[in-house]
């Protein structure tokens, strides 16, 4: 059983090494203005990217929030969403480590995604942060055509990321983030005569922050808004075609209402909305209008990828709004030593339909930190965090020297 499993999950990693469309079949029904499947339900058309292990939210904070985190009160996990707020943050000198299970609801131990991350504060105008993503699949056995056993390969991805944060006034700041993406998914192998190389890419997060007070007749309050241009770079490929896959650009604004009724007990408020700025799969007769085998959207540029897929949805507007992705969270500290957490993740039925719950808790004392999560899928859709603890660990080494 095992070993179909890893065997399904192969063939879904690879699934961008095709050259051919893979997106669903829909057929258009005029008085309905609308595509549907051949079953009569709403076109199932999402968004597919190259290297989605990028999307991935690992730090169990936000996990536990329903994926909240641009606006959130910054910690080093702030490398994901935002790197803008690092400068606002409280710590001189912080690291996260998290641990990230991956579909080990169906018996898979080596499937997993290890985040590290970390911040220093230069002055209190200026911060600078890294990240290092890595995303294993696990052992993979490859075979030749007739189904003999050839090599066992280990397929991994990995993302090196470096930020730059500064304040640009008193409450709002600006980060640059670059990066560089490596995925080794079976390289050396051959599909469709073709022989497969590990896809190299490399990109850019743009991100703000805007951070005030709220005046609140028995209590401190603020709110931080932020807003953040993710993955925005060159396209990637496995092979010597010309046609290359697009990475996931998303484009996020979130913010947090921080509410501390005395001092000991906070409570935080936070909302995200997402996008993919990626071209939406194209339905119907006019999606190769160059007649060369490849759907047009997918021979675009990154650059006017990103601009299109403001308007590209084969049904306009209304599909163009299904392709946001909401989140909300709610989190409770007390005496900053111990944390609840919930929240609600929502997509779309016709854009990939995850929608699930989330609750978690966290533990500080002194330096050292833990936060867990568990997520609650509420449709029928597997999930690929089913029933997992994720957990990550920070150590606030500017604590160490008050």
């Amino acid at each position: 059983m095992k070993k179909l499993l890893r065997s399904a999950l192969f063939i879904m990693a690879i699934a961008a090494l095709a050259s051919t469309e893979l997106s669903a079949q829909c057929f258009f029904d005029a008085d309905r203005n609308a595509y549907f499947n051949l079953d009569g339900t709403p076109c199932t058309n999402t968004v597919s990217t190259a290297v989605p292990f990028l999307r991935i939210v690992a730090d169990a904070r936000s996990g536990a929030m329903g994926d909240v985190g641009i606006g959130l009160s910054p910690d080093p996990n702030a490398m994901h969403f935002n790197a803008s707020k690092l400068v606002f943050s409280e710590q001189d000198f912080a690291m996260s480590a998290t641990y990230t299970p991956w579909l080990r609801s169906l018996g898979l131990n080596d499937v997993y995604l290890a985040y590290l991350t970390g911040f220093k504060k230069v002055d209190d105008l200026q911060a600078v942060g890294f990240g290092l993503r890595y995303f294993s699949l696990g052992s993979i056995q490859f075979t030749d055509i007739n189904g003999q056993p050839l090599i066992t390969g280990r397929p991994n991805e990995f993302e090196v990321a470096l930020a730059y944060s500064r304040k640009l006034t008193d409450n709002f700041s600006a980060a640059v983030t670059g990066k560089f993406i490596y995925s080794n998914l079976a390289a050396g192998q051959t599909v469709s005569g073709e022989t497969i190389e590990a896809g190299i890419a490399g990109a850019a997060d743009f991100s703000f922050t805007y951070k005030t007070d709220i005046d609140m007749a028995n209590a401190k309050s603020d709110i931080m808004i932020g807003l953040a241009a993710t993955n925005i770079g060159s396209k990637i490929s496995y092979t010597r075609s010309i046609t290359r896959d697009f990475i996931p650009a998303n484009l996020g604004i979130g913010a947090a209402w921080n509410i501390d009724f005395d001092d000991f007990n906070r409570l935080t408020f936070a909302a995200d909305v997402n996008k993919l700025m990626v071209p939406t799969p194209c339905q119907g007769a006019d999606c190769d209008l160059d007649g060369n085998g490849i759907p047009d959207y997918r021979e675009q540029s990154s650059i006017r990828g990103i601009f299109s897929s403001f308007g590209d949805a084969p049904e306009g507007f209304r599909e163009e709004m299904r392709e946001l992705m909401y989140s909300v969270g709610v989190e409770y500290w007390y005496d900053q030593q111990f944390a609840v957490r919930a929240g609600y993740f929502n997509e779309h039925l016709q854009k990939g339909n995850r929608k699930f719950f989330t609750v978690g808790l966290g533990l500080k004392y002194n330096i050292f930190g833990i936060n867990f999560s568990y997520l609650i899928p509420t449709t029928n859709q597997r999930n690929p965090l089913d029933n997992t603890l994720r957990f990550s660990l920070l150590f606030d080494f500017g604590a160490m020297s008050e």
